[in-house]
This record gives C-alpha cells, structure tokens and sequence, in this order.
C-alpha cells in the first residue's frame, strides 16, 4: 500500500466516523471500539 492510498483510506475512515458522530452521537462509535477490542483480543489469542 502507497503513502498516498493510506492518507485517503484513514481519511475517508475518520470522516465516516465524524459523520455518524455528528448523525447519530457517540453511542454507535463505543459500542464499534468494544467490538473492536474484543476482535483485537481474538486475534492476539490465534498469535
């Protein structure tokens, strides 16, 4: 992956996040961060 492709890729992720933040609060945003952590600590276990 390019410098470049990375740039757009996590800009169009945190403008996707400011969107549904500003559309709908933060609930969705923690309950995606917990799901997150849980695949984290999933896929740590596999290691």
């Amino acid at each position: 992956m390019t410098t470049p492709i990375a740039i757009v890729l996590a800009t169009a992720v945190i403008v996707a996040l400011g969107v549904d933040t500003m559309m709908y609060g933060n609930q969705h945003l923690i309950f995606l961060v917990k799901k997150f952590v849980d695949l984290i600590e999933w896929v740590a276990f596999w290691r």
